[in-house]
């Protein structure tokens, strides 16, 4: 008997007082639309970040002259087994010397002989294996294999990418902090001010001797309804403005085939902001609620 009177009085909640939930749906609506762009465009930073630091720890291997085909071979195989190497990419004398002539055009003639360049291996890890001390330590262990000259990579690179990624994860870290504190409390003040508009009824429902809990349950209901309604508000919303933001990236130059949504596709971030919503309009309605159930005087 008390679950079906809690979900009607849950629903009728938005009769009695249809502008209060409709503010809280708008402002709990506004807030999650802040959070899905942010939570997005911060996954497509770090994505970008990830592939920059995967770019630059580029990894180049270069073989002794005498190095036959058959070794660098076993070498190339060798390299491939070696965990967190992402793309192994034998370069050979010719491709060396071909590569040298498109980069320094004619200055590349005062070179009697580009094959003076020896055979290398490009090896790329992936991104978890990227770091300036993991780099250190492949490079030391393939240095010391037989047939290897030299292993060079650009340190230097490596160090500015991972201090430019601490700092955006840091920021990053801190804004989303902000927006989802300023998110609970532009919920909760509004959701405060729809229960208070029912003070009345609240009151009424005390004199006649129901408990707080029983008190409570329609309005974590409507909470409930409010935060699904106000999920699916935001993510039609956040569909059109990313949807947007995609188009007009893949418009440029053709590129962008980087960005995306996470998963693939949108539905995944409507649904997360679904239950987000459920979360949020639970939690602040039933903070809201308590509280003021609690000041609510019988005299």
């Amino acid at each position: 008997m008390a679950l079906p009177y809690t979900l009607r009085e849950g629903l009728a909640g938005f009769q009695r007082a249809k502008l209060a939930a409709a503010t809280s749906v708008v402002a709990l609506a506004i807030a999650l639309v802040l959070i899905g762009i942010f939570a997005l465009l911060g996954w497509q930073g770090q994505s970008l970040a990830e592939t920059l630091r995967q770019r630059a720890s580029e990894v180049e291997v270069f073989l002794d002259d005498a190095a036959t085909p058959e070794v660098a071979t076993r070498l190339g195989d060798r390299l491939r087994s070696i965990a967190g190497v992402d793309s192994v990419q034998y370069v050979s004398h010719e491709e060396a010397a071909e590569a040298f002539r498109e980069a320094f055009g004619e200055e590349a003639d005062l070179f009697d002989d580009a094959q003076f360049l020896p055979a290398s291996f490009r090896v790329r890890l992936t991104a978890a294996a990227a770091g300036p001390d993991s780099l250190t330590a492949f490079a030391e262990h393939v240095g010391t294999w037989t047939a290897v000259d030299e292993v060079a990579y650009d340190r230097a690179s490596v160090e500015a990418v991972e201090r430019n990624l601490a700092v955006f994860q840091s920021v990053g870290l801190a804004v989303a902090l902000l927006v989802v504190v300023a998110a609970l409390l532009l919920v909760g003040n509004t959701v405060r001010l729809s229960i208070y508009a029912r003070r009345m009824l609240i009151r009424t429902m005390k004199l006649v001797g129901a408990t707080n809990a029983f008190i409570r349950r329609p309005f974590l209901i409507e909470g409930v309804i409010q935060g699904i309604v106000a999920g699916l508000l935001s993510g039609l919303v956040l569909w059109g403005l990313y949807g947007f933001f995609l188009h007009y990236v893949r418009s440029i130059d053709g590129g962008g085939e980087a960005v995306g949504w996470p998963g693939g596709t949108p539905l995944l971030s409507v649904l997360v902001l679904v239950l987000l919503g459920l979360v949020l309009g639970l939690l602040a309605s039933g903070v809201a609620v308590r509280r003021f159930i609690q000041q609510v005087q019988l005299s």
